[in-house]
């Protein structure tokens, strides 16, 4: 059962903009908290940013002032729009969800950022 699916990754050159989007799949349980994660390759997962349903972000210090995540209760929707663009910030990025003490992952959408 497809749970979160992502949208709007592609390639851009550095200093340019790209938004990201994820869908989540309506529940009786919405989810806790939503975000955004990333692998680069040979890297672990990090965090990029994530946000409660109250609105309460939390997000890496390397993106701060880049990019910004919201969100769309009504809709099940979280985005983040990314700006400034550098090449480390080339990644699969990942939406994820938390609900009832579970994580959900998407399948991931590549971001490249070429110099």
């Amino acid at each position: 059962q497809v749970q979160l699916v992502e949208s709007g990754g592609g390639l851009v050159q550095a200093g340019g903009s790209l938004r990201l989007s994820c869908a989540a799949s309506r529940s009786p349980w919405p989810y806790t908290v939503m975000g955004w994660y990333r692998q680069a390759p040979e890297k672990q997962r990090e965090l990029v940013a994530t946000v409660t349903r109250g609105g309460s972000v939390n997000s890496a210090d390397s993106v701060k002032g880049r990019f910004t995540i919201s969100r769309d209760n009504g809709k099940n929707m979280v985005y983040l729009q990314m700006s400034s663009l550098k090449p480390e910030d080339t990644a699969i990025y990942y939406c994820y969800g938390a609900r009832l003490g579970v994580d959900y992952w998407g399948q991931g959408t590549q971001v490249t950022v070429s110099s």
